[in-house]
């Protein structure tokens, strides 16, 4: 890098920043500040929420696994089977249900069908999971960007956290969205330009034939994971990875506020449709970054290039990628793109990580705000007070998350990563009882508040125990812990154990009866169309 790269990056940071302060000047209150006045468009909610899943480990860690990770290839796009089917029911039900209601916090709704403690401790429990994830993000954001910057992971850790919070702070969601759909743009032309170059040293050809027949494998259909060997199979990936998207994009307020700040129903479907048709193929963007980059650092001409240009024998790369895959993609940059290239591609990569910390942070925040100090600590405040206070609390919430990540950065790396994969483990125990909450309230009439928090804890307790005691995968985790809180709430709300509340109609009911539902049945059905087509696509690319 040299000083082109570094006015690149810094005029970069210095834009955004500069970018909320200007937003932040129309802002009157916390409905501009979490909901951007609802006047985001559909297309630009779309874009905000694919470059959220589109993180720096995406982009630095995907091509790696495709290439060099032990157990790796190409079935990383056994992660977007689900994604269409189970984004037919966010947009059918659960979306018109949340968003009718015009919530800032969706746990609220959990209030209006049951009761103030069940929404609290969907509450407390997603500012759990949301909370360790977000850092855990700063951290693995900060060891990528060390890697590609040269500096200390701490450094690199507080400028991207410290930038990040500054605009989110500021801006509210309407820079969060706004600067996500920059990012997007910058994260697509950054996959291009890479595995364009890549593309241009290696040929088509020789970048397949550099991969081993076991790195080329998409669909196990065989693997049930129920072992941690086949915890890619088809099926974990498939009836897992539906319940995991129906709750990530329907009950996860970091992807919900997005789609609340739009302003009609029939448009935030669209948007959840930029989704569902644009996440298999920028995935698919990433996987084949993996083969030709990977192609690069087999082929003797490739390697030879990047030992002259990282003044490293070829031995001592092949070294250094052993300990650490994800440097591929940073060693591919430094050594094949000229300057000033080379800062945009690393804004790409920082682009990718902010676009995932700032909703993490604003999400966070609006719940706090409506959940725990609206309700508990100031009932009756004026608006400014709320705004002032939401932006307390963001800023509250950033510090925890940067100083959580450079916490966990002190640990020796084997610690780390136990402690690593223990956050993520809350997070994954979480999803499928909270689904399963939302949707017993919706097309429930009879089960109550008490049979559904009873469930809610039984659901999580079904997923500890698997954790704990045996190897299933923990895609399977999200259907254990749905149909647990299910039906322990079910069994609950018999005749003469509870008396649930009963409901003239249920919410599914009412949406179903609506026109607007009507005109997009013919959407859903192409949706499971387009999973027969990725499923196809899949399988071409494998042979």
């Amino acid at each position: 890098m040299n000083i082109l790269d570094w006015i690149i990056i810094i005029l970069y940071l210095a834009g955004i920043v500069g970018f909320a302060f200007y937003l932040s000047r129309s802002q009157k209150d916390t409905r501009d500040y979490y909901l951007a006045g609802r006047k985001i468009k559909w297309w630009q909610s779309g874009a905000s929420t694919m470059a959220t899943q589109l993180s720096a480990i995406s982009f630095v860690s995907a091509p790696a696994f495709v290439a060099l990770k032990p157990n790796g290839g190409m079935k990383w796009l056994a992660y977007e089977f689900a994604v269409p089917l189970a984004l037919i029911l966010v947009m059918a039900v659960i979306i018109p249900t949340l968003h009718r209601r015009k919530y800032i916090s969706i746990y609220e709704y959990l209030e209006h069908r049951f009761d103030a403690g069940t929404r609290t401790l969907v509450s407390i429990l997603f500012q759990l999971g949301r909370g360790l994830a977000t850092a855990v993000a700063v951290l693995a954001g900060g060891i990528i960007l060390s890697t590609a910057l040269g500096i200390s992971t701490a450094n690199a850790i507080l400028i991207i956290g410290l930038v990040t919070l500054i605009y989110d702070v500021l801006g509210g969601l309407r820079v969060v969205i706004l600067s996500d759909v920059v990012q997007m743009a910058i994260i697509v032309l950054g996959l291009l330009i890479c595995g364009g170059v890549a593309w241009y040293i290696v040929g088509w050809d020789v970048a397949w034939s550099s991969l081993s027949p076991e790195r080329l494998k998409i669909l196990d259909l065989g693997g049930w994971g129920f072992s941690s060997e086949s915890t890619y199979g088809f099926w974990p990936m498939l009836i897992g990875g539906f319940f995991l998207y129906a709750s990530y994009y329907g009950t996860d307020q970091s992807q919900v506020q997005r789609e609340m700040s739009v302003g009609t129903v029939s448009d935030v479907r669209k948007s959840l449709l930029v989704n569902a048709l644009g996440r298999f193929p920028l995935v698919l963007l990433y996987v084949l970054m993996g083969v030709l980059v990977g192609a690069v650092f087999v082929h003797s001409q490739g390697l030879a290039h990047l030992s002259r240009v990282l003044h490293l024998q070829p031995e001592e790369i092949g070294t250094v990628l052993q300990k650490n895959p994800d440097r591929m993609v940073p060693m591919f940059i430094l050594g094949f793109l000229p300057h000033g290239l080379i800062g945009f591609i690393f804004v790409a990569i920082m682009a990718a990580l902010m676009s995932s910390l700032d909703s993490g942070l604003n999400s966070l925040s609006a719940v706090t705000m409506k959940d725990i100090y609206q309700r508990f600590w100031r009932p009756e405040a004026t608006e400014r007070h709320y705004l002032t206070a939401s932006k307390m609390i963001t800023l509250a919430w950033g510090a925890f998350c940067i100083v959580t990540a450079l916490w966990l950065d002190g640990f020796g790396q084997a610690a780390r990563q136990t402690t690593i994969v223990l956050i993520n483990a809350v997070g994954s125990m979480l999803y499928g009882p909270i689904l399963a909450a939302f949707l017993v309230g919706m097309f429930s009439r009879k089960i109550g508040a008490a049979a559904v928090k009873i469930g809610l804890i039984s659901g999580i307790g079904i997923n500890i125990i698997l954790w704990l005691f045996t190897s299933i995968s923990w895609m399977w985790w999200n259907v254990s812990g749905f149909l647990g809180t299910v039906g322990v709430a079910w069994l609950l709300s018999r005749p003469g154990l509870f008396h649930p509340t009963r409901l003239i109609q249920t919410d599914f009911e009412q949406i179903e009866a609506e026109p607007s539902q009507k005109k997009w049945v013919l959407v859903y059905g192409l949706a499971v169309f387009y999973f027969i087509i990725i499923v196809g696509v899949s399988l071409w690319l494998e042979r």
